[in-house]
């Protein structure tokens, strides 16, 4: 009978590896939804919007001149600013010598469209850095930037109708309002009420058992507001009006109208994510890029609040 050596027929490994491939776990994206997309972007990387102000009204005498005014014109205009790029490679080697490399190459381009699409997603919660920092950005009265009044500077159900009552002054639609807070917020309004006080408040009916949260979504409705987790909302540490300053730790959790003809954000796609492969003899390797163009900025400012909180009180 003859000897079987350490390795014979190639049958044995020296470890054993799974079939199954781990995947990172990942936040979803919504903020893009909230985008005005403009489709018909001309040549060159800028786009300009006219808009018209509000008319006025005159006492008017018989048999005298009617009063007449130049009209209240402007321009917006925001570019096509964003070149982003996510490339990977693999080499002939390392398809060859390991057998579950075939399931990483085909998760190559799903992972960079993803990765493009988490950096919009970045950007578009970075638009609340459109807002001048440190101070209320108050219009017809109302703050639209302000730290959360709870203590150490945690959200509360107030915050919610100062929010509310920043956009009626402005007179933003009250319909479609959202709210994207940090998770720290969830899980300060999950933690807010006492059981006793639940039974007798349908607001909150529900959240001891459930949770306010069902997925990335709030179960109950904040004075108006469905309100969705982010992990991507902006970093926020400021004092304004002498309230704060928020910790390092600090976030601007988001509060608007999502009615499609007030959108607070417009948009612009110039390239789509677009895929390219090649091979690379020199390197002897499969080479993966994903690319893309866009531009955003925060087109409406009347239907932004923002609420800084902190978020290492949990």
């Amino acid at each position: 009978m003859a000897m079987e050596t350490g390795n014979s027929g190639h049958l044995i490994r020296s470890e054993i590896w799974s079939s199954q491939l781990k995947e990172v776990l990942e936040d979803e994206l919504m903020a893009q939804t909230y985008v005005n997309w403009m489709n018909d972007f001309p040549d060159g990387d800028t786009f300009t919007i006219p808009s018209v102000g509000q008319a006025v009204t005159d006492d008017y005498s018989e048999n005298s001149a009617v009063q007449y005014r130049a009209l209240d014109t402007g321009e917006f205009q925001f570019s096509i600013d964003q070149y982003k790029s996510s490339g990977h490679y693999i080499t002939n080697k390392a398809k060859q010598d390991g057998f579950w490399m075939s399931q990483l190459v085909s998760s190559f381009v799903p992972k960079q469209a993803r990765a493009i699409m988490e950096a919009l997603e970045v950007k578009i919660m970075g638009l609340q850095g459109n807002q001048t920092a440190s101070a209320a950005n108050a219009i017809n009265g109302a703050d639209h930037r302000f730290v959360a009044t709870g203590t150490n500077e945690v959200i509360t159900v107030n915050d919610f109708a100062k929010a509310r009552y920043a956009l009626k002054k402005a007179n933003v639609p009250d319909t479609d309002l959202i709210a994207i807070v940090d998770p720290s917020v969830e899980y300060t309004l999950n933690t807010l009420t006492n059981i006793a006080n639940i039974s007798n408040n349908p607001r909150w009916e529900g959240i001891v058992s459930e949770g306010i949260a069902t997925g990335m979504k709030f179960a109950k409705n904040v004075y108006g507001f469905d309100v969705y987790v982010s992990n991507y909302l902006a970093d926020a540490n400021e004092q304004i009006g002498g309230s704060g300053p928020t910790t390092a730790a600090g976030k601007a959790n988001m509060f608007f109208s999502a009615s499609s003809d007030v959108l607070p954000f417009v948009g612009a796609w110039r390239q789509m994510p677009q895929v390219d492969s090649e091979y690379n003899k020199d390197f002897q390797r499969e080479e993966y890029v994903t690319t893309a163009r866009y531009g955003v900025k925060l087109y409406r400012p009347e239907n932004l609040v923002c609420v800084l909180s902190d978020t290492d009180q949990v």
